[in-house]
């Protein structure tokens, strides 16, 4: 029987039941107003009063750019819209052959890329320390849990992880957009990795759990001064897995010819042998073709247009701590929502303002900066940041509950949780507690 979650956790034992709570609609998700092109008259001329910051090629992450174009939710909670699919995750995991796997990867990791603003807009920059967490309640009675946390700010490093513990699924990442003023546009060129393992699923070359690795597309938006401003993702997006690989570009328009969204790749093994052909629109229909058969004719992989995401629950506004994402910017997207941009503005530099007293303090108290829930990975590892908790091993029902409980020891996830004085502890010290007790 599924191990489910009481809405209520013991503070000082960390104790959890198996009492199933049931999914109910989350009072702090925000109207939908990112839909909104507000490259207004008003919008302009703040748009114009920062012009003379920008030279071709300068990082956009140490100037002030206007709220107009900012969505109403930070990068932390952005990312978790790859992870809204994971009923595509789910299939990739109990598929037996190893190609067919591999395929179901890579339409699970192409299927979150068009849950996104109609708008163009960026994401909230996090500030440092800040942090988000988030679940769900899956159709097979299992849960995912989903913690990020800002590790660094110059540059800016977004750490993540993932884990549905149920069915051996665990994924970490790094996110770090270095953005980049073009003339007419922005990019936001995205570095850092995602790891994906499939914990019970064996790799006969290394002995470890089956792992793949994931990179992310460059995102432009276009016409920022002048003309229709348009967002697309461009260059490439490698996937790695232990047999299989491809390499999928994303395609941007020319001035004069091409389209808009179009994507292309081949599935290969190492030696360059090509098994499938991967095409399509990553904002609309994606499709494979069997490029063994010679009369094969492509089919649909994905079709973007009546997916339908499972958004993630988020634990209520009055049981946040201060620097949680909601918590921290809600004043800054009510007013968004409102389409507000004073009154988001004066809020924004109240949080960036704080931020810059916070870190001139560090440098007069000489305390140097570091994360509550993600430790500084060991050398050779695929990450520079995982999180600081070793997670149990072990994939029957006991070792799950285990995996969950140690989970929910990281950070406060579900409604009902409290936080403990261990939260407060910078996470590489944690980590070293934990090791100590397990050696």
């Amino acid at each position: 029987m599924p191990f489910k979650l009481k809405s209520k956790i013991s503070a000082s034992t960390g104790d959890i039941s198996s009492t199933a709570h049931p999914q109910v609609a989350d009072p702090n998700i925000v109207e939908d107003t990112d839909d909104i092109d507000e490259n207004d008259d008003a919008g302009q001329s703040i748009l114009m009063g920062i012009i003379t910051q920008l030279k071709p090629g300068c990082d956009l992450s140490r100037i002030t750019l206007p709220t107009f174009i900012l969505e109403k939710k930070s990068m932390l909670e952005r990312i978790a819209n790859q992870l809204q699919f994971p009923d595509l995750l789910l299939e990739a995991h109990k598929e037996k052959d190893e190609l067919e796997r591999f395929i179901k990867v890579v339409k699970w990791y192409l299927s979150g890329w068009h849950i996104a603003p109609k708008a163009v807009k960026k994401p909230l920059n996090p500030v440092l320390g800040e942090y988000f967490t988030a679940y769900w309640d899956l159709p097979n009675k299992q849960q995912a849990f989903y913690i990020a946390e800002q590790t660094s700010h110059h540059p800016p490093k977004s750490s993540y992880f993932y884990m549905i513990p149920e069915s051996n699924i665990r994924v970490d990442g790094t996110t770090i957009p270095k953005s980049r003023f073009l003339g007419n546009s922005t990019a936001a060129m995205m570095e850092g990795l995602s790891v994906l393992q499939f914990l019970d699923i064996t790799d006969p070359k290394t002995g470890k759990p089956e792992k793949y690795t994931l990179t992310q597309p460059n995102m432009y938006a276009r016409g920022i001064l002048f003309g229709k401003m348009k967002l697309e993702l461009g260059d490439h997006m490698l996937i790695k897995g232990p047999k299989y690989q491809i390499d999928i570009e994303f395609k941007t328009k020319g001035f004069i010819s091409g389209t808009y969204d179009a994507i292309e790749g081949i599935i290969k093994d190492y030696n360059e042998k090509e098994y499938y052909e991967i095409t399509g629109k990553w904002n609309d229909l994606i499709y494979y073709k069997d490029l063994r058969e010679k009369h094969s004719k492509k089919a649909v992989l994905f079709d973007t247009n009546t997916a339908v995401p499972l958004k993630p629950s988020v634990r209520p506004l009055e049981e946040q701590g201060e620097f949680e994402s909601r918590r921290l910017w809600k004043k800054v997207t009510d007013a968004l929502a409102k389409r507000d941009h004073v009154e988001a503005t004066d809020e924004k530099f109240k949080i960036e303002n704080n931020q810059r007293i916070l870190a001139k303090k560090r440098i007069e108290d000489g305390v140097e900066f570091h994360p509550k829930l993600f430790r500084t990975a060991s050398p050779g590892d695929d990450l520079e940041f995982y999180v600081y908790k070793s997670i149990p091993p072990g994939t029957d029902h006991e070792s799950h509950e285990d995996q969950i409980k140690s989970i929910l020891e990281i950070a406060p996830i579900v409604p009902g949780q409290k936080f403990t004085e261990k939260f407060s502890i910078p996470a590489y010290q944690k980590h070293d507690i934990q090791q100590k007790e397990l050696n």
